[in-house]
């Protein structure tokens, strides 16, 4: 089943932000995930959660999502996203 990892990203810092944004494509792909949602308008319909930057990445299960999650060259990464900006990052399965 596949399995969507699903973050909301507040962008503090733009130019700190860029360098994790032009490396973190190669890394997704290497595990297989593609972007579904990257970025764009978000119009709120229900509820007070205040949202940002939306991103939706699907990968073929949740296996490989962790694998990509955990994987030494995603984890180098982490610490530059969090540097530039405030995130909440979900992973769940469906169609």
């Amino acid at each position: 089943m596949a399995a969507y990892l699903i973050a909301d990203v507040d962008v503090r810092d733009a130019q700190a932000y860029e360098e994790y944004r032009q490396e973190v494509p190669g890394v997704i792909a290497a595990y297989g995930g593609r972007y579904l949602v990257r970025g764009g308008a978000v119009l709120r319909l229900e509820g007070v959660a205040a949202m940002h930057r939306v991103v939706v990445l699907e990968f073929a299960d949740m296996a490989k999502l962790k694998a990509f999650y955990e994987s030494a060259e995603y984890q180098r990464l982490i610490p530059l996203r969090q540097k530039a900006s405030h995130s909440s990052l979900f992973a769940v399965e469906g169609v």
